[in-house]
């Protein structure tokens, strides 16, 4: 009688992918303490969110990943073809969540910043440095999807009021808020020794520093833009989230943005998508695929 193979199945480079994706929305959503956003201590400025929910959410998003990144190595180029393709997939995946979250948005940002990444990051797997991957994001980003719905979503109506960037113009531009903000903070905040939870603390801060979310903007208008940012700004300012002096600010910067019932939804987006590029850079079962 045979032994039997308990030798688990090698992960295709799709489903690698998914897996990295839905890792990263799940620690984003588990990092605390965020501010005003949900984390293990609670709902942050939400009434309609909870870190289970979150959790489910993200789950229901690996099929739409995988798909995704099998798209890419199916169609093989940037074309509009392979546009299209996602977007079906994006807002299939979207009507997913949506079933699994009983109409809640929990993740509408996130399919669109790491849908574009997994896609990317499949087109050329030996390509994984963030800027490579970013890079034929936005070429692919900057293509027009002739399927898409054209009604505004909330952040675009906010980017357009406000003239800021919604979540289609950052990715258009390569995502420089991961690339300028989250990234570099990541590293530096790894490299002077702050522990990697509060490494991924500062890079969430240092992402809200500059960024003009549209979250914010539509539930708490520029006062709570100038809140979030220059309260984030101060927190890194006293030493980031490993000092005493930035958990205070940080603390401070929670209360603040709750009473304003301002959640930096596209921030912690962001900080996905920043978590998202550094494992795809650094992943050794990827590394070992190709």
């Amino acid at each position: 009688m045979r032994a039997l193979n308990l030798q688990a199945k090698p992960l295709s480079l799709a489903e690698r992918l998914a897996d990295l994706a839905v890792d990263a929305l799940i620690d984003e959503a588990d990092l605390s303490p965020k501010p005003a956003l949900v984390d293990r201590r609670g709902n942050g400025a939400h009434t309609d969110l909870h870190l289970g929910l979150m959790h489910a959410s993200a789950l229901s998003l690996w099929p739409a990943f995988k798909e995704m990144a099998d798209a890419a190595l199916a169609i093989g180029g940037i074309n509009p073809a392979l546009r299209e393709h996602i977007g079906r997939i994006g807002r299939e995946g979207e009507q997913a969540m949506l079933a699994t979250t009983q109409g809640v948005n929990t993740h509408r940002g996130a399919i669109w910043a790491l849908g574009l990444l997994v896609t990317a990051a499949a087109l050329e797997p030996t390509s994984r440095r963030a800027s490579e991957v970013t890079l034929r994001a936005a070429r692919l980003a900057l293509l027009d999807d002739r399927y898409a719905p054209r009604p505004l979503s909330h952040g675009a109506q906010v980017a357009l009021r406000y003239g800021a960037r919604g979540a289609r113009e950052e990715a258009q531009l390569g995502f420089p808020a991961v690339m300028q903000r989250g990234l570099p903070q990541l590293q530096r905040s790894r490299v002077q020794g702050h522990g990697e939870q509060n490494a991924r603390l500062d890079a969430l801060l240092a992402i809200m520093t500059g960024l003009a979310d549209t979250c914010v903007l539509y539930r708490a208008g520029e006062q709570g833009l100038h809140t979030m940012q220059s309260g984030a700004q101060a927190v890194l300012d006293a030493g980031g989230s490993a000092s005493l002096a930035g958990r205070r600010r940080l603390h401070e910067l929670d209360q603040q943005l709750i009473a304003l019932n301002a959640s930096p939804g596209g921030a912690a987006d962001l900080l996905a998508a920043t978590l998202l590029l550094d494992r795809i850079e650094h992943d050794g079962i990827l590394q070992g695929a190709f």
